[in-house]
């Protein structure tokens, strides 16, 4: 690149292998190449986040500086625009134009991570260890600090029912595995190193509405209530019946029994769940003994059967009836593709809906497939969750969070004020289709205005109504906010 000489007033270009030229010059216009990812800030303080952030987030310890809100937006933006660490605050810190859009600067590299250290909790180090020696699948208690950024992430779900009623919540829940090289991180069930947290999504509006950060070697299925309990909490009192979806990892009495409690007002259980079951050696002698199996037109090689089980232990109670297990039955033609040389394979559902069809029951919880491992892979391949930034839990925790809040924030987003052909666009094509706008930042008459290269361009015309939609939407989230304190 080109740059002028201070002595002699020159500017050098430089040239490439395509015929044109390249030089820096001086005082050129103040320009952003990112005016459409204002987009997303707009969107925040529309829905009152500044407002919550500075009541429930602690972080900051002195009064100079970035608010706790400048940081929190400056992590949502560095997210959304493609960052995947502290060190890339660097990028945006260059583009003062788009900091003067957005009202403040962003922090340096170093202050952003020391920011994120704030959400680890040094003085419990010593008494998390200890626990850790003796319980090596413990999951730490959240700082304060860390629970306040949930409170945050909990305005923006009741903020979209505001803007988007659903009645129903269908809660889909699952684990996922970050691998990470650092030295701390433990063993996962796959042979690698890495953490695993555990998340819980309202599938209606494609929300995360629980996340827990955890180890490697936590097993999925350990402490799910405790999830369950933070995500229906999360929950606006609008939604009138949830349903919860999961694996075997959620195959747990305790949970199983907390769903099936009855509301004493309506009589209906907490939930309606389907759950994959655990093939127990009693399970599977029920499932061989099935005699009444229906095809799935969806896969000739598979089939399902109503089977004659109740498990004993916990689940049994008398006078509650028993569970409903549906068996599934997949029996390949080329049956030697099985590792351990079964010519059969048998899994099985547990549910309380005795109304539904089995097989449309099956598939039903079955599509949870494309709702909460669709979110695990855009956190971790479109956003910045797949890159842990620090050692420290509290650290890697918060940032897992932020993730989460810009998904939410995203999601929001596309629902609200993104038109029809966007509505499931991943954060990847959000950047290109409306984030990466170039704008030129001037000042006339008192005013800050980004103008675009030409009005009339597809791109900066959506980004002109998604604005607009932005700004009409404000007054009823500020309507909620006055009604719904934060914490």
């Amino acid at each position: 690149m080109a740059r002028r000489k201070k002595d002699s007033g020159r500017v050098e270009r430089s040239y490439g292998i395509l015929p044109f030229g390249l030089e820096e010059v001086e005082g050129a216009p103040s320009v952003t190449a990112w005016a459409g990812l204002v987009s997303l800030t707009e969107l925040a303080h529309g829905m009152g986040l500044p407002e919550v952030a500075a009541q429930t987030v602690q972080v900051k310890q002195r009064a100079r500086g970035f608010t706790d809100w400048e940081s929190i937006e400056s992590f949502v933006l560095l997210i959304g625009s493609g960052g995947e660490c502290p060190e890339d605050f660097s990028v945006l810190r260059r583009d003062r134009a788009f900091s003067e859009l957005v009202g403040h600067e962003f922090p340096s590299p170093s202050a952003g991570r020391k920011y994120l250290y704030g959400f680890h909790d040094d003085a419990q180090d010593s008494a998390v260890a200890e626990q850790r020696a003796l319980f090596p699948s413990y999951v730490p208690a959240e700082s304060e600090a860390l629970a306040g950024l949930g409170r945050v992430n909990d305005h923006v779900v009741v903020q979209a029912q505001a803007s988007h009623q659903e009645a129903t919540a269908t809660l889909d829940h699952d684990a996922t595995i970050i691998e990470s090289t650092k030295r701390v991180a433990a063993m996962t069930y796959e042979g690698t190193r890495g953490y695993q947290p555990s998340l819980v999504l309202w599938a209606e509006q494609d929300l995360v509405v629980a996340d827990e950060f955890r180890d490697g070697n936590v097993p999925a299925g350990t402490g799910l209530l405790r999830t369950v309990r933070r995500a229906f909490e999360a929950l606006p009192p609008t939604v009138e019946q949830v349903y919860y979806r999961a694996d075997s990892a959620s195959y747990n009495h305790t949970l199983l029994n907390w769903l099936r409690e009855a509301d004493p007002e309506t009589g209906r259980p907490r939930a309606i769940f389907a759950v994959s079951a655990d093939m127990s050696p009693q399970l599977r002698a029920a499932a061989e003994a099935a005699t009444a199996w229906h095809p799935d037109p969806e896969a000739p090689c598979r089939s399902w059967a109503e089977l004659d089980f109740v498990p004993s232990g916990p689940s049994a109670k008398k006078g509650r009836k028993p569970d409903r297990y549906l068996g599934i039955r997949i029996t390949p033609r080329q049956r030697e593709l099985f590792g351990d040389g079964s010519e059969v394979k048998y899994f099985a559902v547990v549910t309380n809906d005795f109304e539904r069809d089995g097989l449309e029951l099956i598939q039903w919880h079955r599509q949870k497939a494309g709702t909460i491992e669709q979110t695990h892979a855009v956190l971790k391949n479109d956003l910045a969750a797949g890159v842990l930034p620090s050692e420290r839990f509290g650290a890697n925790a918060a940032w897992l969070r932020l993730n989460v809040l810009v998904y939410n924030l995203l999601s929001v987003l596309r629902r609200t004020a993104l038109p029809p052909e966007l509505a499931q666009a991943r954060p990847k094509r959000l950047r290109f289709c409306l984030f990466a706008v170039a704008a030129t930042v001037i000042h006339h008459a008192r005013q800050t205005i980004a103008r675009v290269v030409c009005l009339f361009d597809e791109v900066t015309v959506r980004l002109s109504a998604v604005r607009r939609a932005l700004w009409q939407q404000t007054p009823t989230w500020q309507a909620t906010l006055a009604h719904c304190p934060p914490g």
